[in-house]
């Protein structure tokens, strides 16, 4: 196996790990854990947590397919398709994880002691997780394209 051939298939690990991330993490665990905890602000926590990691994980993850991506096409990678995908899903990751969660966790500190589902700020708290959950989804969508796309280009034609 060339070097190459070693670094597409790491590409492909770690868009594997970012997409499935965003998936299993948003559709499958945070679900589940709200179901099954009953106590919604220990579900909230760790949900938040969860959301943390995996952010941590789609920047680096982000940052190397872009970094690759340049490395091997220069500035022309910046009308590719994939590129642009990619370039859209961290800066999505990261407006999510360095503007709104921020955000959301100052209006939970300002409610104290309340939860800040019974304060008064509850409905500024709740626009921003629905403003959240939607770029979400938004950059779950995208990387189910991102994953298509990698694969369009890198599986060998017959």
């Amino acid at each position: 196996m060339t070097h190459q051939q070693n670094l597409q298939h790491l590409d492909a690990v770690l868009l594997t790990l970012w997409v499935g991330s965003l998936w299993s993490i948003g559709y499958l665990a945070v679900p589940i854990l709200f179901q099954a905890q009953p106590d919604k602000q220990m579900a909230g926590m760790l949900a938040g947590e969860m959301f943390r990691v995996q952010s941590l994980a789609g920047i680096v993850c982000g940052l190397y397919l872009l970094g690759r991506s340049g490395l091997m096409a220069g500035k022309a990678a910046m009308r590719q398709p994939f590129f642009l995908t990619i370039a859209l899903m961290l800066a999505l990751t990261l407006l999510i994880t360095f503007g709104i969660q921020p955000l959301m966790a100052q209006l939970k500190a300002q409610a104290l002691p309340l939860e800040v589902m019974q304060s008064a700020l509850a409905n500024k708290f709740a626009l921003w997780h629905g403003i959240s959950s939607i770029l979400y989804l938004l950059e779950s969508l995208l990387g189910a394209l991102a994953v298509v796309l990698f694969f369009r280009t890198a599986l060998p034609r017959n």
